[in-house]
């Protein structure tokens, strides 16, 4: 049988150019567009981008009233904004609240630094504009958070200027092309700060570069702190990827990053993005580690040989302070604050001639992530 799907969407052009979200015209066979005056056009799909969520509309019309794009950039929490969309199928519908944070970072949402609301969005608003006081578009309303199905208070809205950066490939060149470096990041928090030297909890810290990727033929290590991107301060990690995704691949680009205490600028070319197993602790003996409260071990030959990992501690049991941090037993210790770690004795050691504050670089699975840990 057939199903019908709805959702929402805003003119961009007088030539009937239209966003939307990916997952309202994802699969569709036939897409139906009915303005607020109650014209019916059948659309033209331009293109489908689900990195972002965005795809690109296109019906026959002419001289059509369309958005005035804002500044996303300009808006700050606490500031009122309203959506207007179909929610549960009853059109042209707004509803208001207040920016609630920026820069949000959502699961399986690698290049969209949402804009996260207090909006009453529900299905149907997916694709639909947020407007700042000015009637002014500064996103696309894109998801929730629900236990329910329906709004508890958090949504989430696509910045326009990462929509309108999609729109414009997706017209001219039929796809999306992505520029990538190759590392994993994560935010830091003031314990993460402290342990690397940091007076301010800002940056991208690099938790692990891919061998051969762009940035490690830059020079950038795991456990550099990237503070600048082409002279712009990255406050929070989720603005890295979105910064590096809108850049062509083989373009340059400046990055700022602290390490070992002091600043260092590096040059990365960027390349094109493209669309080892670690073991669980066995009941092999180890020894303690007093101030940190770990029980590890040395990976074994197997063990190195599945993981791709040469030199590290697997956790067999986490307690006090290492526990609290949210290390696991299965962690795979490889450093601390910046020392690779061969031995327990050698991570004894370390601890002990370490301050309050340490930065374990844990990995877990196939991801690598570095653990504050503060040690008293």
């Amino acid at each position: 049988m057939p199903q019908h799907a709805l959702g929402s969407g805003f003119i961009v052009s007088p030539d009937g150019v239209i966003l939307t979200n990916a997952h309202v015209v994802a699969g569709a066979k036939e897409v139906i567009v009915r303005l607020t005056d109650k014209r019916e056009f059948k659309a033209k799909t331009v293109g489908i981008d689900r990195g972002t969520d965005v795809a690109v509309l296109k019906i026959d019309a002419k001289d059509l009233p369309y958005v005035v794009i804002g500044n996303p950039e300009a808006v700050k929490p606490g500031q009122w904004v309203a959506a207007i969309g179909s929610p549960f199928g009853m059109e042209n519908t707004v509803t208001a609240g207040i920016i609630s944070a920026k820069y949000r970072s959502l699961p399986d949402e690698n290049y969209v630094p949402f804009i996260q609301t207090d909006v009453a969005v529900n299905p149907g608003n997916s694709g639909g504009p947020l407007l700042n006081t000015k009637g002014e578009v500064i996103g696309m309303n894109s998801q929730i958070y629900s236990n329910s199905g329906g709004y508890e208070g958090l949504s989430f809205a696509i910045p326009i200027d990462v929509a309108m950066k999609v729109k414009d490939q997706l017209v001219k060149y039929g796809k999306v092309e992505r520029g990538r470096m190759g590392v994993t990041i994560q935010n830091l928090n003031q314990d993460l700060a402290k342990s690397f030297g940091l007076e301010k909890a800002q940056g991208a810290l690099v938790s692990s570069v891919e061998p051969d990727s762009p940035a490690a033929k830059a020079g950038v290590e795991v456990g550099d702190v990237i503070l600048k991107f082409n002279g712009e301060a990255i406050s929070e990690s989720t603005q890295l990827p979105a910064r590096v995704a809108d850049l062509k691949p083989g373009t340059s680009a400046k990055l700022e990053v602290w390490r070992q205490g002091g600043t260092k600028d590096l040059t990365v070319t960027v390349g094109a993005m493209k669309d080892a197993k670690v073991a669980a602790a066995d009941d092999t003996s180890a020894k303690p580690q007093g101030k940190l409260g770990l029980a590890v071990r040395p990976l074994t030959p197997d063990e190195r040989e599945q993981s791709g990992i040469k030199d590290g501690l697997v956790v067999e049991s986490s307690d006090g302070p290492a526990a609290r941090a949210g290390v696991q037993e299965g962690d795979v210790i490889l450093s601390l604050n910046g020392t690779p770690v061969k031995s327990a004795e050698q991570l004894s050691t370390l601890v002990t001639k370490a301050g309050k504050n340490v930065a374990l670089l844990v990995q877990r699975g196939e991801a690598k992530m570095f653990v504050p840990v503060q040690i008293g």
